[in-house]
């Protein structure tokens, strides 16, 4: 009963994907959004996603967990074949693989007070995502991937949103990013992580070891 359901829903033959959003809980460190540089970096930030637990998950404290593809209490099969499939997908010729974005609504201050006031505003986040999936120049490139350019992001009517806040990028963060992302690929994956894995871990810590 959705208005603006697309008609074609059902279709067997399906629908074009344009973009697939990730999104976690994240209280620091993560900006408000990103976009992968590719397909398979954006596999990689699917995998190496970290998270607030929710009620789905096993924790009910608001403790940081790993959470691959925000879908970690629902695995039903092997992580790395899980992850080679997901790469399979960027390798095929006859369709177009869509953009891979994150999206954190949940970035704090120093004071602890969301700094993005989320709900219905987060359109003005999915605005700008539309806006890259027809290729428009609203992105500027980071160590972690494609990020707003100043202004890109309508916040007309938002009064103070700290933007720059939102999109920063702390070193010590990340190098820690780094490093417990790499723990975990070596504890739970460890010989079933796909050698992509790896290279883009390595390339994120190469990136992020230069900030």
């Amino acid at each position: 009963q959705c208005p603006i359901m697309d008609p074609a829903w059902e279709d067997s033959a399906g629908v074009p994907i344009e973009a697939i959003v990730f999104g976690g809980r994240r209280p620091k460190g993560v900006p408000l959004v990103y976009e992968a540089r590719n397909w398979q970096h954006g596999v990689f930030i699917g995998a190496s996603m970290r998270s607030e637990a929710t009620a789905a998950a096993e924790h009910s404290q608001k403790q940081l967990m790993h959470d691959p593809f925000a879908m970690r209490p629902f695995f039903g099969y092997n992580f790395g074949d899980y992850l080679k499939h997901w790469l399979s997908l960027g390798s095929d010729t006859a369709n177009k693989a869509p953009k891979i974005f994150h999206v954190n609504w949940f970035r704090k201050d120093d004071k602890g007070k969301f700094i993005w006031p989320g709900f219905g505003e987060n359109v003005r986040v999915i605005e700008w995502i539309l806006e890259r999936c027809d290729n428009k120049d609203v992105a500027k490139e980071t160590p972690i991937g494609l990020v707003p350019k100043t202004g890109a992001v309508d916040t007309e009517g938002l009064g103070e949103v700290n933007m720059d806040e939102l999109l920063s990028l702390p070193a010590d963060f990340w190098k820690q990013e780094c490093d417990d992302i790499e723990r975990y690929f070596r504890e739970q994956v460890n010989v079933d992580l796909p050698a992509e894995m790896w290279e883009e871990l390595e390339n994120l810590r190469n990136k992020t070891s230069a900030m």
